[in-house]
């Protein structure tokens, strides 16, 4: 059985997208839910779950050889775990465990939103030909990833690159994390 495909999830504080993706890069199949990131760690695993059940459920499911996590972070690539500041109820959260469970067991990669997007700039957008880049993800907070001598460098934890979450007004709007004004 060919295994050319790879099953991609990007998980954020609005959405968990996925797809099927082929080695050219080339969206097969999409689904996507709202990330319900008030919510407890379970109900946000259950709309992962959603995902991925999407993808597996399609015919082209039997050709994935692996799946590919960028996740709003900070991510431990080491442990396995995400702990995005955007969604509160997963701290340490044991995602690639969780994730391979629901994908038949394969292998499984988590890296930063930003390492992923630096990845993915090198390889088929802006940065590519580039033998250095630094991509930025902002949002809730400001990810990074780099490119360094034409290499992706996740870091130790998937996470080299990010930029940070700070508070910018102490006395501002309550933030998700736990603090204000961020």
């Amino acid at each position: 059985m060919h295994t050319d495909l790879v099953a991609a999830l990007d998980i954020g504080g609005t959405k968990i997208a996925g797809a099927l993706v082929d080695g050219g890069g080339g969206l097969l199949l999409r689904a996507q839910r709202p990330t319900p990131a008030r919510q407890d760690g379970e109900t946000v695993m259950r709309a992962v779950e959603e995902v991925l059940g999407e993808l597996t459920a399609s015919p082209l499911w039997g050709g994935v050889g692996a799946v590919g996590i960028g996740s709003a972070g900070p991510v431990d690539a080491t442990a396995g775990t995400v702990s995005p500041v955007n969604v509160p109820g997963w701290r340490d959260y044991p995602l690639v465990a969780r994730v391979r469970a629901a994908a038949d067991d394969l292998p499984v990669v988590l890296i930063g939103d930003g390492v992923a997007i630096a990845a993915a700039e090198h390889w088929q957008g802006a940065a590519r030909g580039h033998d250095n880049a630094l991509c930025m993800v902002v949002s809730t907070g400001v990810g990074g990833g780099l490119v360094i001598g034409g290499r992706v460098h996740p870091g130790p934890t998937g996470n080299a690159g990010h930029i940070g979450h700070i508070s910018v007004d102490l006395d501002g709007d309550p933030c998700p994390c736990g603090a204000r004004g961020c």
